[in-house]
């Protein structure tokens, strides 16, 4: 029977795993996890032995230094590897696959281990890389001679938001990009191996045998794949059921127990072996190396190990005859999780799978007996236990919902109600045994055409919930502190449950005050949160780190807030404005734009935009008109559309040059003015904007280059002096001209650049002028997003790596 933890249920091993979970957490949270160590076992000091709390200690020390360690050592080859391959170039290498491949539409996806490669400026051995196309038939074990563009992967650092490098360092993976030519010249062996060669079988099965617009969702579900359309991906999000289609804790639980009650079942109906053997133990120890092996096959994702692990302890218990305690169970598989990962606690879907674990031992457990007291028809029993089931699972991963997506969806919870059944009773199985009919393809065929019809269901169920945003739960970013402060009320909710209760006194009455205290710390932590992201009689200016693009947020001193520039990467189907500008305006509270700045239409800087103005209200665009009459592709025209579909009215440089007040400062449009020139390269027409406050001023050039540049130099009726340029076409050698800094003269300048920029910039030239005129450099590929704050008097500057590698 599963035991509710209480403190008679605490016990070492439950110390152990609590201290390790938290060690790994502080690879991305140090300070909140060592606190909330720290009050967790100073208040459990009187309560369990010394012994107990030593070794729970000593866990967290220990995986806090392990997660350092591969934090730090991946930073530090991060940093050499780029001195040998940084742009991308052409290399020639032998590799070995280490991971199973996987396919996303016509992308093949894979890490391997470079033996050997040869690349246009150096040489490198035993590095991971991340590599997409090649044979179809690879698998893990294999030796390739691969010729690939490869360029140092892409990391974007930006303050506020989580650090890439503790989610890379997981992989290890220092290189990526795309396989030319590719020839397997050993093939692998093994177990893994034949994982790998199965999963691509039962792949070539589901396409061939499931309704088109299934095949996706049988893949997910079978295989662990990701190949949903960018419609369905996001209807699943939004509406609370893409755990339906994860290989998750319940989807494994289902599936391996399933497998070792059919064997106990054949094995108890052979008199020989039911007499020699106890059938129970000889078939959990079956389902131990089945929850394994069935993980590997299933994608390998966090919160499939997860869960095998927690189901291979208790399957080990049963196998030994031992008492089995799910929640210590739970507890093992965060110790396995930790020895095996020591980033675990960033793995999200690791995570999830665990909060939803506890939260139905605990909270699921509990609901369930409440149902159970009232004399319900069954239907109505049963739909509400599968409330309650949900709900559990739900309340314990808000937190790290909120981390993924900006609202819980009321709706989504009832869908998932009526959508289990389809997903969970019909789909899996059907989906599971298609997978082993191969050979009896009447069979086969008949699996796939009611397994496609279950997943079409829980298809349309997520596509009509997914539009009901009105009766969405808005969740705010979580903070570090306010993690920390919930994890705390979860703690103390806890510990005065599982004290002794006097006669009369009820429960209430104590945990009350617990609650009201987590509510109430977390709404003042909210409220300082909300009042750095939105400073008042500041202005401040935030060059994002969105790579070789531009993007920079402009906060005013009266509040409003200007984004100038989306990002964007030319033939890469990462969105920086879903990646990283949607993500600070989330951190920072906000959920307006008063002004969208498109300083000049190229994809580059308006790549990021519509994924942004989709999702926030936006009160005008700004926009040189040029693209309009000189064509600027297919986004550029959609973003217009957009615009124009949402009523945000699109402004040129006929109604905006010149000078005015605006949000507490002196913004003044200096070009391109009266309006761009025709024919002329659209960044020498780019906006560019002076923003005055008291005695400070910001420039932001846009890809201005040397025409636009003397242009402005030449009119002496103007006012270009700044304490900050951005600098123009990204460090470019056609820009900063020595003529146009003299009428600057900033103090301090930005690039805006990305590590793996195959143009070179910053150009040395451009940095030789600007070092000339005494202006210290600030770059964004080596120092991620840069923040520069003036009160009007005085100014400071902010990055997202602390770093002397200011030019």
């Amino acid at each position: 029977m599963l035991t509710v933890i209480g403190v008679r249920g605490l016990d070492a091993w439950l110390l152990c795993s609590f201290g390790a979970l938290a060690g790994s957490a502080t690879a991305s949270s140090a300070l909140p996890s060592t606190i909330v160590v720290a009050v967790v076992f100073a208040s459990l000091a009187r309560r369990v032995p010394l012994s107990w709390l030593v070794i729970g200690l000593v866990t967290f020390a220990g995986c806090a230094w392990r997660a350092h360690v591969a934090v730090d050592g991946y930073r530090t080859a991060h940093t050499s590897m780029r001195q040998v391959v940084s742009a991308p170039q052409r290399c020639h290498a032998t590799v070995e696959v280490l991971t199973s491949p996987t396919w996303r539409g016509d992308s093949l996806g894979y890490t391997a281990g470079v033996a050997h490669a040869e690349c246009e400026t150096g040489q490198f051995s035993a590095v991971p890389v991340r590599l997409y196309g090649g044979p179809r038939e690879l698998a893990r074990g294999d030796t390739v001679e691969v010729v690939a563009q490869l360029g140092i992967i892409r990391l974007m650092r930006n303050a506020g938001l989580p650090d890439p490098y503790v989610s890379a360092a997981r992989s290890g993976v220092l290189l990526s990009g795309g396989v030319l030519s590719a020839t397997v010249v050993r093939g692998g062996h093994g177990f893994v191996h034949w994982v790998d060669q199965l999963r691509w079988h039962v792949r070539e099965r589901i396409e061939a045998t499931f309704a088109p617009d299934a095949v996706g969702m049988a893949k997910a579900l079978v295989l662990g794949e990701n190949d949903l359309t960018q419609d369905e991906d996001t209807a699943f999000k939004a509406s609370g059921l893409a755990h339906l289609l994860a290989v998750s804790g319940t989807h494994l639980v289902f599936a391996i127990l399933s497998v070792v009650s059919a064997l106990r079942f054949v094995l108890c109906r052979v008199p020989l072996l039911a007499a020699r053997f106890d059938v129970r133990r000889a078939s959990s120890a079956f389902g131990v190396i089945a929850a394994l092996v069935y993980a590997d096959f299933a994608g390998g994702s966090g919160s499939a190990w997860r869960a095998a692990w927690m189901l291979a302890i208790g399957l080990t218990l049963r196998a030994i005859a031992r008492e089995v305690n799910a929640v210590r169970a739970a507890a093992g598989s965060i110790v396995v999780g930790c020895v095996y990962d020591p980033l675990v606690a960033v793995d999200v879907s690791f995570m999830l799978s665990l909060a939803a674990t506890f939260g139905l031992l605990t909270l699921g457990r509990k609901w369930s007996t409440w149902v159970d007291r009232w004399s319900l028809a069954r239907p109505v029993r049963l739909a509400a236990l599968g409330l309650c089931a949900t709900l559990a699972a739900m309340l314990p991963c808000s937190v790290l919902l909120a981390t993924l997506s900006s609202g819980l969806s009321v709706v989504g919870i009832f869908a998932n109600v009526l959508a289990a059944p389809f997903g969970e009773t019909i789909a899996l199985p059907l989906c599971l045994v298609h997978a082993l009919s191969s050979e009896l393809p009447l069979l086969e065929r008949g699996l796939a055409v009611v397994g496609s019809g279950a997943l079409l269901v829980v298809r349309q169920m997520a596509l009509a919930t997914a539009g009901t945003s009105a009766l969405s739960i808005p969740l705010p970013w979580p903070t570090d502190w306010q993690c920390a402060v919930v994890v705390l009320g979860g703690f103390t909710h806890w510990y005065q449950s599982s004290a002794p209760w006097p006669t009369g006194v009820h429960r209430w009455r104590t945990l009350a005050p617990v609650w009201c205290f987590t509510i109430v710390a977390c709404l003042t932590l909210e409220w300082a949160t909300h009042r750095v992201g939105q400073p008042q009689g500041r202005l401040r200016f935030t060059a994002l780190d969105v790579g070789q693009g531009d993007a920079g947020l402009v906060d005013l001193p009266d509040g409003k807030i200007v984004l100038v520039d989306g990002g964007g990467f030319v033939g890469s189907p990462t969105d920086p404005g879903a990646r990283v500008i949607l993500p600070i305006l989330r951190a920072r509270r906000r959920d307006r734009l008063d002004v969208v700045v498109l300083s000049h239409p190229h994809p580059d800087h308006f790549g990021g935009l519509l994924s942004v103005m989709q999702s926030v209200e936006v009160g005008e665009l700004w926009d040189t008109r040029q693209g309009q009459l000189e064509g600027a592709g297919p986004e550029y025209d959609e973003l217009l559309a957009l615009a124009e579909r949402r009523g945000v009215p699109v402004l040129g440089p006929e109604s905006l040059c010149g000078q005015r007040a605006f949000g507490g400062t002196r913004l003044s449009v200096l070009a391109p003015c009266p309006g761009f020139t025709p024919g002329r390269n659209a960044n020498d027409n780019s906006f560019v904007l002076r923003f005055g406050f008291q005695g400070r001023a910001l420039l932001l050039t846009g890809d201005a280059e040397h025409f636009e540049e003397a242009q402005l130099s030449d009119r002496m009726d103007l006012d270009l002096s700044a304490d900050l340029l951005k600098v123009g076409h990204h460090g470019s050698r056609t820009s900063s001209t020595t003529e146009f800094l003299q009428r600057v003269r900033p103090t301090l300048a930005t690039v805006s650049c990305g590590m793996r920029n195959s143009f070179g910039h910053p150009h040395a030239i451009a940095l030789q002028r600007l070092r000339g005129s005494n202006v210290t450099v600030l770059r964004t590929d080596l120092l991620g997003s840069i923040t520069w704050v003036t009160d009007g008097q005085a100014m400071w500057v902010e990055t997202a790596v602390e770093s002397s590698s200011a030019e």
